[in-house]
């Protein structure tokens, strides 16, 4: 499914705000992290888990690499709101790069379902995360892929927006 991605030579033209495109972190493990709207609490709340394991993930090699569909200055303040100090990012308001990876907008059940609203309501009591105005395509689905050596080594494609990916099983195919 995932190995015309490489053939595109779509990583070339994922280009960073450092410049680079995906492509030059090839060198080692590379999580890209493809976020909903900034508004979306589940967004914010993948921003806060990643801001606290940032530097163990780091630690075992990874580049982490947002992908959102923001200006730089939205995404920024946003990074900076959640202690991402430096981030690696790439602007995608056109949602090419989703697509490409077969992230799809979300149906009824995926975006506002029963499961959604309970963990919706959780997250906010137990973490203070409430909701935002939406900054983004409201309807777009996240995920998350980990590049190395020119293959999707691993995936977590979401099924309800307020599912959340286990970072570190993720990255553990990598590390030595």
């Amino acid at each position: 499914m995932f190995e015309k991605i490489f053939e595109t030579g779509i990583l070339d033209k994922m280009k960073t705000n450092l410049g680079k495109t995906v492509n030059e972190f090839g060198d080692r493990p590379v999580m890209l992290v493809f976020l909903r709207q900034f508004g979306c609490i589940f967004c914010r709340e993948s921003l806060s888990e990643i801001s606290r394991e940032r530097k163990r993930i780091e630690a075992l090699g990874t580049q982490i690499v947002f992908i959102h569909m923001s200006d730089k200055e939205t995404a920024e303040k946003y990074f900076d709101e959640y202690n991402l100090p430096n981030p690696v990012y790439v602007s995608d308001s056109e949602q090419q790069f989703y697509k490409v990876f077969g992230l799809v907008k979300g149906n009824f059940q995926q975006l506002f379902g029963l499961q959604t609203w309970v963990r919706g309501f959780k997250v906010g009591v137990e973490k203070g995360i409430l909701p935002q105005k939406q900054i983004g395509d409201g309807l777009q689905m996240p995920g998350v892929f980990l590049l190395h050596e020119n293959k999707i080594k691993e995936h977590f494609v979401h099924q309800s927006i307020s599912q959340r990916p286990d970072y570190f099983a993720m990255i553990k195919c990598c590390v030595s």
